[in-house]
């Protein structure tokens, strides 16, 4: 039997890990008050590219723990922190995109004459992306929150001790399957030749 012991705090250290990824991306994204403080383009593209990276982590991550498939582990709770997180994750990555579409067509006629219809066309085109940022920091915000709130849920009551505890006192937040009893007497199968006969 493989000692899982620590196992939690592992788990724990994972979820605020990646939870802090997605504050420190957040961090580096703003939210332009004039169309003179669009990032360039290059910018964008390694914003998106890290965000669709956290995407993946939390993929990667829910098919490490669904792989693992240790009897003595419960890692329920672990799954359900990433998949939770991929949603506003996914909302995010949809939310860029919009925005990046948008920086796409600002830089395509950056060159342009810049007539009337023109005006409008970058001036709507940077209140989308304006729109979209704020978007985007909302749930990268929703989804460190949502991983952050898991990690703290995650109880580390090692297995002996919740071998120990009454049904009752045992938390229902662990990781940890409740070990089975030492020496616990198999149940003995019951043959067909010592069932009981009726008489017809």
């Amino acid at each position: 039997m493989t000692d899982h012991t620590g196992r939690a705090g592992l788990e724990r250290e994972e979820l605020y890990a990646i939870a802090h990824e997605f504050d420190e991306l957040r961090t580096g994204i703003s939210v332009p008050g004039a169309p003179s403080g669009l990032p360039n383009l290059t910018t964008a593209s390694k914003q998106l590219a890290a965000l669709a990276g956290l995407t993946k982590d939390l993929s990667e991550a829910v098919r490490y723990s669904a792989d693992d498939d240790s009897p003595e582990l419960d890692l329920g709770l672990v799954i359900d922190a990433y998949t939770s997180a991929s949603v506003p994750a996914g909302r995010a990555m949809e939310n860029y995109t919009q925005a990046y579409a948008q920086l796409g067509s600002l830089c395509r006629f950056a060159e342009a004459p810049a007539t009337a219809d023109r005006r409008d066309a970058r001036l709507a085109a940077f209140c989308v992306f304006q729109e979209r940022m704020i978007y985007v920091r909302d749930d990268l915000k929703e989804a460190a929150n949502t991983l952050r709130g898991s990690a703290d849920r995650i109880d580390g009551t090692p297995p002996r001790v919740l071998a120990a505890l009454s049904r009752s006192a045992r938390p229902t937040n662990s990781i940890y399957r409740i070990p089975p009893e030492p020496n616990a007497p198999a149940p003995t199968p019951t043959r067909l030749a010592d069932t009981p006969r009726h008489a017809r």
